[in-house]
């Protein structure tokens, strides 16, 4: 990371540390994961339920707020675009700015109440690492709606539909294809459904590892079955294309885009 990069990200990380919303998201993880242990009964109990609620709710806020904060940072991009820095830096700059408070309030949020009780297992450990994935995804997905959009409203009302298809919608979209084609070979297509979806690839990786093969769904089912053993490997790789792709789309809006 250069210097500008860097100090650019820890200026918007300490105002983004600072706002309500961070405090508000990490206090949400916080209190679910401590509520989850003290009466779901079990420590693995407890990790499936969190991940279910992370899975609805990271795609959503991250969303949401990433949206927001590149509609809000208007007037410092262009205070800063006027200054002799690189376009490509000051992406990376408040890209990071947002991605990294936002993930350190998630993995806050749900370890530590895992971390007092000592049960920071392998189990815990995916969670925080999807959760992580996914903030670092759906930040990008963000930017790329705003940079795209000119308007707000159309631009908020574009990252609510994202969500409502990636973590609401997709399970019907599933079974509705399932039931349409149900006398033709889908898997292959199906498995291209569940690749373009980074909420679904966060959601098998989880239950491959928490062994809840009764909450897989259709598609993961489908997934393990196809790729077997090297199953959580691939969902990583994809997942983590996932990161890479919409970052890249989103640099390359931001240095077209005419502020």
């Amino acid at each position: 990371m250069t210097t500008v990069v860097s100090k650019i990200a820890r200026a918007q990380g300490r105002d983004v540390l600072r706002s309500r919303w961070l405090i508000v998201y990490s206090a949400f993880f916080l209190l679910l994961a401590e509520g989850l242990l003290r009466f779901s009964g079990s420590d693995a109990m407890a990790v499936i339920s969190l991940s279910m609620a992370a899975l609805m709710v990271i795609p959503l806020a991250t969303l949401m707020l990433s949206t927001m904060y590149v509609y809000g940072t208007r007037d410092f991009t262009e205070l800063l675009l006027a200054q002799p820095i690189r376009r490509g830096d000051l992406y990376a700059g408040l890209y990071l700015g947002l991605a990294l408070p936002t993930v350190a309030g998630f993995l806050a949020g749900v370890g530590l109440p895992f971390a007092v009780r000592g049960a920071l297992g392998g189990q815990v450990g995916v969670l925080l690492g999807v959760g992580a994935a996914l903030t670092f995804v759906f930040s990008a997905i963000g930017f790329c709606i705003a940079l795209a959009t000119e308007d707000r409203l159309r631009g908020m009302a574009a990252a609510l539909g994202v969500w409502l298809f990636a973590a609401v919608l997709y399970d019907g979209i599933v079974l509705t294809l399932v039931a349409l084609f149900s006398d033709y070979p889908i898997e292959r297509p199906l498995l291209a459904v569940m690749l373009a979806n980074p909420a679904e690839l966060g959601r098998v990786m989880l239950l491959l590892r928490l062994d809840a093969s009764a909450l897989m769904g259709y598609t993961g089912a489908v997934f393990e079955r196809f790729f077997g053993g090297y199953g959580f490997v691939v969902a990583g790789a994809v997942l983590g294309s996932w990161i890479v792709l919409p970052s890249v789309r989103a640099h390359r809006l931001f240095r077209l885009k005419d502020f």
